[in-house]
Order: structure tokens, then C-alpha cells, then sequence
């Protein structure tokens, strides 16, 4: 820039001039400047997350979520009277839902992202310093031959990580398939199919494939999941199953091939005049029907897709125009034999409900047409998806959205109710923004009828209307429609009349009570809380393994070469063979105890002279707490249990002498007739329970202190169906009956023993003034080996009948010591 000169002319003036300008330049600028960094910083103080909680950048989880409830009470459009309240209550929640979220808050702070993509960001690899050298193609030749930029960067833009595979890809891959790109950074054959996979995104794109690509050196445990066996990689996630494509061609006719190939089979079943009319009546199923009509032999790929992304709500079917089989299907529905043609039917299969004729229909419009139309005009209730689609909760709608919902059984006595509230459905005038009508059924959905229900029976709900408002997933308001009728039609024409009448007084009935809650001061009357419906559409066990096996075999037969076949054939046969050994000898094994055990019974039967396939046989139980219940509380009618008891000390001398007195009554306790089972009980474990039994037998209030010792030797006939027990003990014998003889038993039993160190059976001395004359003449003292020597005539009289019966009201609770 020249200087002007002082000898010029006007030069001192134009320099003062000039440089005044300069300055009012440079103060425009920077006012300028203030201006644009004011309203930037005004536009980021309106989004800053942390402006709008209130918080400072350094705050943990435990404030944000503090501050969030907060505002979050101080902002609810349902509790403030603010007029811009929804639209901060948007803004906080978004505001928390950013800085909850640990990875898009740190692109926030690194970045300045808000997205909900910001995962896409977290560690991804600098390529920046890839080219700081410069290119000597480049520089000798021009710009042309740079194809590093070209290749590298179609691959990094579409870069993902795993976390974005497993939160995003995979759910998605449920509606639309995805299709990954694996490469490396020095990958000369990934260069090569950049130009070809571009291609393909360019083709398959607008069809409503997705596309994502995943650098396998920075995510290895993804490469070894997904089962990538070179680079690059082409896989097809689909349903949430991994498919690899393992042509070396990447072709996009190929490709297109191998998605049809993974694609549900018969997702669009050919029809024809022969079977046009079951499958448009088939709306029994809950899903809509659509028919894709095309002048060629199969579906388009972009039907296909389209149908496998609206398959869970409509039943697709592919014409073939050009086809003789055909002829009554374009006469019925006058349609063009060159044009791609779109119908979608409700319950009424003689007129669409929505129609499309082009030469080539776009993705995007056949999405929108059908997610328009995609419910019946009666649709059922069948599982949450559905109640979301139906009822979508508003919390954030200043208008209500009502669902109208009749409550039936699955039989066909309430098809006339169902078609009914159909026809009353096609009739109504109201959009379906504001009101839906749908049906439920009882039986499946139980536990949503009964929330609504609990100020009523569940049985008076059948054939009910109830209105229904969400607003919220676990919330709803509702109000019983009672005036709303549909009885069931008889046959004859004055009962017709009456069902016609009927029919008019619901619709009037209803058209008032939708109108009157349609109004914003209106409120529904009774507010619940509902769980998840239950889906009535869910494989069942059966289902599901069978489908995990062809899963896994087709895994198998796709990612199996010759390579693998062979030691795995291998390792199966050495398996196989080592097994059939084992087996072998467990078999020789098993018929040489066999034959010692003739051998044996035959060398018994020469002695004893008894059949051979006498095995005597009788089992003593332990009477515990865990076997209570099957020893006595939940005895047959005329099964008893014989029970003695003993003690640590005494236990081996009584129970040979107890086997010995029970033996010949071992056929009762056969295994095809167990009317008669034997146990022994510990006095140390059970002292609880058999304190109570004898208080039970005499009504006592009092509880009752038994001292163990003096029971051992006890036997105990119990009756669990008709509550009573007959007892037998040494030093009481039966010509004592009654309570008489059980008052003077426990009070004996609960007196000390004289030697606790003796092996006898002590503390039967009697001091009471009613003893008898016989008890006077026996002996004070038993050794333990008598104790059961009386138990024998005792069961003699336990058989006949002759003993007393103890009958008690219940049976008390074992508790184990």
C-alpha cells in the first residue's frame, strides 16, 4: 500500500481523511463483531444445558438430578398456570436427558453437540494427520490422482462404534436391514470397493436400506461377534441376526440377491383369483391387508423392504399383473396393467381404503400411505405395541386423545357386539387424532380389565364400553360408558327391530359422552394405573427353540467350509465313540450284577423254599420339620403312621426291637399299597410338637414342659385324614383308657429323673392318690431293652380296633430343635 506524500496535493488532508475512514471501518467491525458474539452468546445461554438446570459444569449426577425434579414440579404443565410452562417443561427435560447421558454430555463439552446422535463422536480416531504429507501424485499430476481423500473419507463419515451397533443398528435391524462396511485404515482392497460400496449406497439407499461402516482396528470384540472373516466385510444385520456376505463381488444386482435371499419367507405370498378372497378376509389376525401389484413375476426389492417394515401390523400380498390368474383381480378392482399398483384393505375386503398407481412408487410415499392406514377400523388390543400405536400416551398434548375400547370374550357369541362397535367406528365423524375405537379381549388382558374394574366385578365388565385417555405409559384416566348396551340378536324380526334400536341408543349414548370429554374443562372420572398389556402374538417356548436351531444350523451351514467341517466331524466322532464305549461297559457291567443276583436267589430259594421274586422289604422314616406334611398332615384316607420315639442314647437298642414288632405288618407298607407307614422320631428335635399333640388331646390351655427322658419308648399311632392318634407306653398300658390315663401320663412325664446317668427308663414313680392297685404292683423302674416288649399285643389291639382314640381339632406345626 503507497503512503500519500505530503507534496501531492491535498495530501495532508486525504491522509487525515483516509485515516479517519480507516477508523470508523475498524470501530464498525468490532461493533459488529460485539454484536454477533452477544447474540451467539444469548442463542447458547437459551440451549446451554446447565443454564437451563441451574447447575454449574462441574456438577455430578446426583445434582443434575436434583435440579431436574426441581423444575421439572416447579414447570409441569399440570401444575403451573404459566403460558409458555410446556415449552420449559420441553426444555428442561431435554436439558436432563443430554447431561444424564454420560457420552453426549462429553460431546457437549468437547464439542458443543446436542444431538441425540452425540455417540457417533465418542473416541473417534483423528484422521486429520493423514494428510500431512504431501502427495507426489499430486504433485506431478494434479489433483485427479489424490484417491486417498475419495476412498478414506466415504468410510470415516459413515463410521460407527460398537455402542452405536448395539443401542441403534441392532433394534433397528427389526424394521429395516442394516448393512456394515468393515475395513481398516491401510486396507488397499477396502480402497478398491469404496467406489462399489458407494454405488450401492446410492442404490439401495432410497429403498430404505441402511448403511453404517465400523473400522475393525479400533473395534475388535465387534469384528470376532459378528463373525468377519477378511476386509473388507460386508454384513447384513437383519431381525438381530448378523449375515455375511461372502461374495468377493461387491455387486449391487448381488447384493440385492442376498437381501431377498435373508428376507422372512413369504413375506409377500403370491396371490391369485383362487385365493384373493381368504386372504382379504384373513383381518381376523389384527393386521390389515395390502396388495403390491406389479406387471412382473416378483416383488421389487423396495416392496419387500416395505413390507418386512410394516409386517407386525399388515398382511402383504404380491399380484402379478401380467399374469392369466389374475384377470378377475384387475377387472374387480379396474386396474392399470402397466403401473405399479398399491391397495390396502380393513374389514372391508370389496373397497381399499387407500390405493396407489405409479410406474415406480417411491419408498417414502409407500411409507407414509401405509402408516396412515395401518390399523383396522376395529383394531384389538392385543399386546403393548399395539395399545402405543392405538393410545399413544400425550403428556405433552394440550388436547386429548380418546380411545373407545369394548371389553369381549374370544367366542363367537360376541361377534355381533364386535361388529356392532365396528360399524359404529366406519360411521363416526370423528378424526382419528381425537378418538380410536378398539376392542379387548377379557380373558387375554386380565390384569388392565381388573384395574379398571375395582370398583366393580370383572364379570359385570363383558360387553362394556370404557373411554380411555393415557397420559402416560403406566397412568390412564377412563370412564365407564353404562348406557352403552349391546345385547345379544334373536332370531325374528321383532327381535331384529329391538337390536336395531339398541344399536341407535349406543351410538347416541356415545356420540354424548365423546363429545362431552372432547371438551378441555372436561375431566374422565376415575384414574388408574396399568401395567404392560400382554402380547397375545409371542412365540411360544416350542416356537422360539425351534427357531434358535434353524438360527444356529443355518449359521452353521453358511460359515462352515471344508476347513471346519472336517475336525469338527472329527471331534464329534471321538465323542461319539467314547460315549459308545462308556455305554458298553455300563452295559456289561449291568448284566453281571444281574446275573449274581439270580445266582443269589436261586441259592436263597434253595434254602428257604420262597419264590424268587420275594424281596422283603420294610422301610423306617425319620420323622423331620421337611417330612411332616407327607408322614402325617397330608395323609390318605386309611393311612396311618406308626411313629416311636427315642433319643441319642437309646435310639440304637429301641429301633431293632420296634422293626422287629412292626415286621409282620410289612405288606401294608408295599409300594403299590403304603396304608401303613413306620417312623421314629428324636424326643430332642420334636419335644415342641409332641408337648402340643398332648395338650391338644386333653384341651389344656396351659403350655405344657415334658421332660425328654421320660418319653423314649413312646409309640404313636397317628390318623392324619380324620385327626386323632392312639398311643402305646410301657408304663401306661390300655386298661387305663380314657383321659384319666393320659392326665397321669403327662403329669409323670414331666417330673425329673432320679439319675439322669442311668440306662434305664426312669422317672415313673407314682405319687398321685388315684393310682390303681395294678400300678402299685409294677415295677418302678424298666430297663430300655423292655420297653416294647408289650408293643406287639398293642398293635394286636391297634388292628382290631380296641385301642383309644385321641382326637385333637388340628395337627401342630413340627418345629425342628
Amino acid at each position: 500500500m503507497k503512503i500519500p506524500s505530503s507534496s501531492s496535493k491535498n495530501g495532508p488532508a486525504a491522509a487525515i481523511m483516509g485515516g479517519t475512514n480507516l477508523r470508523n471501518l475498524i470501530g464498525l467491525t468490532l461493533l459488529g463483531l460485539v454484536l454477533v458474539s452477544a447474540v451467539a452468546a444469548a442463542a447458547t445461554a437459551n440451549t446451554d444445558p446447565y443454564k437451563i438446570l441451574g447447575i454449574q459444569k462441574q456438577a455430578t449426577l446426583q445434582e443434575i438430578r436434583r435440579a431436574y425434579k426441581q423444575l421439572a414440579k416447579e414447570w409441569h404443565p399440570d401444575k403451573s398456570d404459566h403460558p409458555d410452562a410446556e415449552t420449559k417443561f420441553v426444555e428442561i427435560k431435554k436439558a436432563y436427558e443430554l447431561l444424564a447421558d454420560s457420552d453426549r454430555r462429553k460431546a457437549y463439552d468437547l464439542y458443543g453437540i446436542t444431538n441425540e446422535d452425540a455417540h457417533l463422536y465418542k473416541e473417534r480416531p483423528d484422521y486429520s494427520n493423514y494428510g500431512r504429507f504431501p502427495d507426489p501424485f499430486e504433485q506431478f499430476f494434479g489433483h485427479n490422482f489424490n484417491f486417498h481423500d475419495q476412498d478414506i473419507s466415504l468410510f470415516h463419515r459413515l463410521s460407527i462404534t460398537s455402542k452405536y451397533y448395539e443401542t441403534n443398528i441392532v433394534p433397528k435391524s427389526h424394521h429395516t436391514p442394516q448393512i456394515l462396511m468393515f475395513y481398516s485404515d491401510w486396507c488397499f482392497s477396502c480402497m478398491k470397493a469404496a467406489n462399489s460400496f458407494k454405488k450401492m449406497i446410492d442404490t439401495l439407499e432410497p429403498f430404505g436400506v441402511t448403511f453404517a461402516t465400523i473400522n475393525a482396528g479400533h473395534e475388535n470384540q465387534l469384528v470376532r461377534k459378528v463373525g468377519v472373516h477378511s476386509l473388507p466385510c460386508v454384513i447384513l444385520v437383519l431381525g438381530g441376526h448378523n449375515y455375511v456376505y461372502k461374495d468377493s463381488v461387491y455387486n449391487t444386482q448381488r447384493v440385492v440377491e442376498f437381501i431377498r435371499q435373508k428376507l422372512p419367507y413369504k413375506l409377500l405370498p403370491t396371490i391369485d383369483d383362487s385365493t384373493v378372497d381368504g386372504f382379504l378376509e384373513g383381518w381376523i389376525d389384527n393386521r390389515v391387508r395390502a396388495l403390491v401389484m406389479e406387471p412382473r413375476a416378483q416383488p421389487r426389492l423396495r416392496y419387500l423392504i416395505t413390507a418386512y417394515h410394516f409386517r407386525e401390523r399388515v398382511a402383504f400380498g404380491f399380484v402379478q399383473l401380467n399374469s392369466q390368474k389374475s384377470q378377475h383381480i384387475q377387472e374387480r378392482y379396474k386396474l392399470h396393467p402397466s403401473l405399479d399398483t398399491l391397495l390396502i384393505f380393513n374389514e372391508d375386503s370389496n373397497r381399499p381404503v387407500a390405493s396407489i398407481s405409479m410406474s415406480d412408487i417411491p419408498t417414502s410415499t409407500l411409507n407414509n400411505v401405509i402408516a396412515v392406514n395401518k390399523y383396522l377400523a376395529l383394531p384389538r388390543l392385543s399386546s403393548q405395541a399395539m395399545l402405543e400405536g392405538v393410545c399413544p400416551a400425550e403428556w405433552n398434548r394440550p388436547r386429548k386423545r380418546l380411545c373407545v375400547v369394548l371389553i369381549t370374550e374370544n367366542t363367537p357369541n360376541h361377534d355381533h357386539a364386535r361388529q356392532a362397535m365396528r360399524r359404529i367406528a366406519l360411521e363416526s365423524n370423528y378424526s382419528p387424532e381425537k378418538v380410536r375405537f378398539a376392542y379387548i379381549y377379557q380373558e387375554k388382558q386380565t390384569e388392565f380389565i381388573s384395574a379398571l374394574a375395582e370398583h366393580s366385578k370383572l364379570e359385570e365388565t363383558i360387553l362394556k364400553v370404557v373411554i380411555i385417555w393415557r397420559r402416560d405409559t403406566n397412568h390412564i384416566k377412563y370412564e365407564w360408558v353404562h348406557e352403552a348396551t349391546l345385547p345379544v340378536p334373536e332370531k325374528g324380526a321383532v327381535e331384529n327391530e329391538t337390536h336395531d334400536g339398541s344399536y341407535n341408543n349406543t351410538k347416541q349414548k356415545l356420540d354424548s359422552v365423546i363429545q362431552r370429554l372432547l371438551r378441555p374443562s372436561e375431566v374422565l372420572s376415575y384414574e388408574a394405573e396399568v401395567k404392560d398389556l400382554l402380547d397375545e402374538h409371542a412365540q411360544g417356548l416350542v416356537i422360539r427353540i425351534l427357531n434358535k436351531v434353524l438360527m444356529a444350523f443355518e449359521y452353521m451351514t453358511e460359515n462352515l467350509g471344508q476347513e471346519h467341517i472336517l475336525p469338527a466331524l472329527s471331534v464329534v466322532g471321538t465323542i461319539a465313540f467314547i460315549l459308545a464305549i462308556g455305554y458298553l461297559m455300563a452295559y456289561l457291567v449291568r448284566v453281571e450284577e444281574e446275573n449274581i443276583q439270580k445266582s443269589q436267589n436261586k441259592s436263597a430259594d434253595g434254602k428257604n423254599g420262597k419264590p424268587a421274586n420275594y424281596v422283603p422289604e420294610l422301610r423306617l422314616h425319620e420323622l423331620r420339620a421337611e417330612k411332616y406334611n407327607g408322614l402325617v398332615r397330608l395323609l390318605k384316607p386309611g393311612c396311618r403312621t406308626i411313629v416311636l420315639l427315642t433319643d441319642m442314647q437309646s435310639r440304637n437298642k429301641l429301633i431293632p426291637a420296634f422293626h422287629r414288632a412292626v415286621w409282620p405288618y410289612r405288606n401294608l407298607n408295599s409300594c403299590r399299597n403304603k396304608t401303613l407307614m413306620f417312623a421314629h422320631m428324636l424326643i430332642e428335635k420334636g419335644i415342641g410338637w409332641y408337648a402340643e399333640l398332648l395338650r391338644l388331646s386333653l384341651s389344656e390351655s396351659r403350655e405344657m414342659k415334658i421332660n425328654p427322658r421320660n418319653c423314649i419308648g413312646t409309640v404313636i399311632a397317628l390318623n392324619g385324614h380324620r385327626k386323632y392318634f392312639c398311643m402305646y407306653h410301657a408304663k401306661h398300658p390300655e386298661s387305663n383308657r380314657g383321659a384319666k390315663r393320659m392326665m397321669k401320663m403327662t403329669r409323670q412325664l414331666s417330673t425329673m429323673p432320679s439319675d439322669p446317668e442311668a440306662g434305664a427308663f426312669l422317672g415313673m414313680d407314682s405319687s398321685d392318690s388315684e393310682t390303681s392297685t395294678s400300678d402299685i404292683s409294677e415295677p418302678k423302674i424298666l430297663l430300655e431293652e423292655n420297653l416294647l416288649d408289650g408293643l406287639p399285643n398293642w398293635l394286636d389291639r391297634l388292628f382290631e380296633g380296641t385301642t383309644h382314640r385321641y382326637y385333637i381339632n388340628y395337627w401342630p406345626d413340627f418345629t425342628s430343635k
